[in-house]
């Protein structure tokens, strides 16, 4: 049976738009900073939560939280860590993101990433006050109308952060196939001891990073940033 009719019979079985596909999600995913002021309502929030949790789990232990902040507790919590991020604060994270020290492999990727990020919105290397704005922008969540924190309880083994890692790309995939976008937010995790007091969370709570979930803007320029993927031949290898 041709590739054409397998995708028609797909589609008519499990009611499936050619748009809506795996590899149409994952290519059209980006990590959106700016967004329209439209609210997302709670049922289809809820509806894109319950199809992440689909996500692959090892003993099905289905690690991890994610906690949405609304209202003066976000604004509360918004203004907070922007000041302490302009005041140069520093906090213990509760796990290690970066390797240290970073190879000049990764470091490339990372400033290749950034370069992407700062080219769209037209910002220079050399101005350092525009970088901050944007950077400071990760701290608001990006201004998205859905404002999560995700979470995993402490004492969790190393694979339980992949396992969650799954959840959150199951999270992404879904929020792309209902016409929403996201950002993972890693600097949120600078500070966990400041979200947990906001969010009045114990200190067995890892605060992991955040998520923004809106509807993006199509005319942002930030939104026009487009980073590249390595080469199959950098990660996959064949033996015997």
């Amino acid at each position: 049976m041709g590739v054409f009719n397998c995708t028609l019979i797909a589609s008519i079985i499990f009611n499936v738009t050619p748009s809506d596909t795996f590899f149409d999600l994952a290519h059209d995913r980006r990590s959106v900073r700016a967004y329209l002021p439209t609210p997302v309502s709670d049922a289809l929030l809820h509806e894109v939560l319950t199809h992440a949790r689909l996500a692959p789990s090892g003993a099905n232990l289905q690690p991890g939280s994610l906690v949405q902040v609304r209202g003066e507790a976000r604004e509360g919590l918004c203004v907070d860590l922007a000041l302490a991020w302009r005041d140069g604060k520093q906090e213990l994270e509760d796990y290690s993101y970066f390797p240290h020290p970073m190879p000049h492999t990764l470091r490339r990727r990372q400033v290749a990433a950034a370069q992407a990020l700062y080219g769209a919105l037209g910002v220079a290397r050399e101005d350092r006050a525009g970088r901050d704005a944007q950077f400071e922008r990760n701290f608001r969540f990006f201004d998205a109308p859905v404002a999560l924190v995700v979470t995993m309880p402490h004492d969790m083994g190393s694979g339980c952060y992949m396992d969650l890692g799954m959840t959150l790309y199951g999270l992404m995939l879904a929020a792309q196939a209902k016409g929403l976008s996201t950002c993972a937010i890693g600097a949120m995790a600078s500070y966990p001891n400041l979200i947990r007091q906001h969010l009045a969370l114990d200190a067995t709570s890892h605060i992991v990073c955040g998520m923004a979930v809106g509807y993006a803007d199509p005319n942002a320029p930030v939104n026009q940033t487009q980073t590249t993927r390595c080469g199959l031949d950098e990660y996959f290898k064949v033996v015997g």
